[in-house]
């Protein structure tokens, strides 16, 4: 069996198509007699041309610029044909050109990366996340043309420089939607949600190295913001005459005592609350944002919010909704209003109505927190331990009954004696 492919490059003038006594000239490549030409979109007089060298004559600075310009394309050629030998592909005189022109498989763009990856995920990813990505495109997209003056750029040309770059781009970028830098955080999101690209191009095969192994992200560990017991009650407490302020707070306590996210509770309808295990009503609901199936029993409070929209207008895209429907921009834009009123000064936002439940509801009245994790649909408890980390008062009160505990066993140590 014949393993060895005969190669050779050609260039050539097309002097009978001449004008202007300019002649077109052309790389013709070879490969067990098989041709392919290339336009090298370069002209020579005809006077300067050498058919049988098939270079320029004379020594002249165009005639120098020219030749150097063919010796770096054969070059090329050359170098496309050894690789396609090193990596075992089949050489075609048209596998060269296309390897040569950037045309073949080993050179896919980031925009190509970005495509793929909006095709395959279309239908696994949840709009919230499919929209991060979007944004994160974005800033790419405005990261490469004002850094390289491209609008893309092959995946082999990334490396550990670029990654720096535009992490230093998203440090210094100023969002046209709000005044402030991006956090370290978000910069670092957008990082990780380009590595993901990255990565599944690796996994493809369309790049042969990982220009992220040496680049560690660094996220700083925030806080989780809830209300305390007394800014919960006093939330509670408040009535409001306004209609759409009174329904955002209902449903910003339901969720204090549920769980669950905006998304979730605009979607729950009378055909997710049955009769659990202990005979008591339970929310049996798949999550939106990871699909997995959760089961909250209904504590007094959330049902109390329940049979106070009963026989009200709801969705009307969805006639059993639980409770009328209105939109995360507005719900948390009155939230503010709510959080002014009740004389809370922390920055309210729906989301924090579930770190609330996790932290003031739960955790801090002696639920365990593998309890809270199920209850929060948690796939790994270490989600759920940054909860755990900032209920201070709770660990208070647990020493202080260890301490109760430790007298009465020296109280009745020394009654023994």
């Amino acid at each position: 069996m014949k393993t060895t492919a005969t190669f050779s490059i050609l260039f050539w003038a097309d002097l009978p198509r001449a004008k202007e006594d300019q002649a077109s000239i052309y790389a013709r490549i070879t490969v067990n007699g098989k041709r392919a030409t290339i336009s090298l979109k370069r002209k020579v007089p005809i006077q300067d041309w050498d058919a049988h060298k098939g270079r320029a004559r004379g020594i002249n600075q165009n005639a120098r610029a020219l030749n150097n310009y063919l010796e770096e394309a054969n070059s090329h050629f050359f170098k496309c044909y050894q690789d396609l030998k090193l990596e075992g592909k089949l050489i075609t005189s048209q596998v060269v050109k296309a390897r040569y022109l950037g045309e073949d498989e080993q050179n896919h763009s980031i925009n190509d990366i970005i495509s793929y990856h909006k095709e395959d995920m279309d239908g696994k990813l949840k709009w919230g996340t499919q929209k991060n990505y979007y944004t994160t495109q974005k800033y790419l997209a405005k990261f490469m043309l004002k850094t390289y003056r491209t609008t893309d750029m092959y995946l082999r040309e990334l490396d550990y420089n670029f990654i720096i770059k535009f992490e230093k781009h998203l440090r210094n970028h100023m969002p046209e939607d709000h005044q402030k830098p991006m956090g370290n955080n978000t910069v670092m999101k957008h990082i990780e949600r380009l590595r993901k690209l990255v990565n599944l191009a690796f996994k493809l095969g369309w790049i042969d190295r990982d220009p992220f192994v040496n680049f560690k992200a660094q996220f700083i560990k925030t806080e989780r913001c809830f209300l305390s017991p007394e800014e919960l009650r006093s939330l509670e407490k408040k009535q409001f005459s306004i209609e759409r302020l009174q329904l955002v707070k209902d449903l910003f306590v339901f969720s204090c005592y549920t769980s669950l996210s905006y998304i979730d509770v605009i979607n729950l309808s009378e055909d997710n609350i049955n009769i659990g295990i202990d005979g008591k009503l339970w929310i049996h609901y798949k999550r939106e944002k990871t699909t997995k199936v959760i089961r909250i029993p209904l504590l007094p409070k959330a049902l109390g919010v329940i049979e106070t929209y009963k026989g009200k207008q709801k969705n009307k895209s969805q006639e059993n909704a639980l409770f009328p429907n209105i939109s995360n921009q507005k719900l948390n834009a009155y939230l503010k209003e709510i959080a002014d009123l009740c004389g809370i000064k922390k920055n309210l936002t729906f989301h924090i109505a579930r770190h609330t439940f996790a932290t003031t509801v739960m955790l801090s009245n002696g639920v365990p927190i593998e309890t809270v994790s199920k209850l929060l649909g948690h796939a790994k408890l270490s989600t759920t331990q940054v909860y755990a980390r900032v209920v201070e008062a709770k660990i208070s009160e647990d020493i202080q009954n260890l301490l109760i505990r430790f007298d009465a066993q020296e109280q009745q140590s020394q009654a023994i004696k």
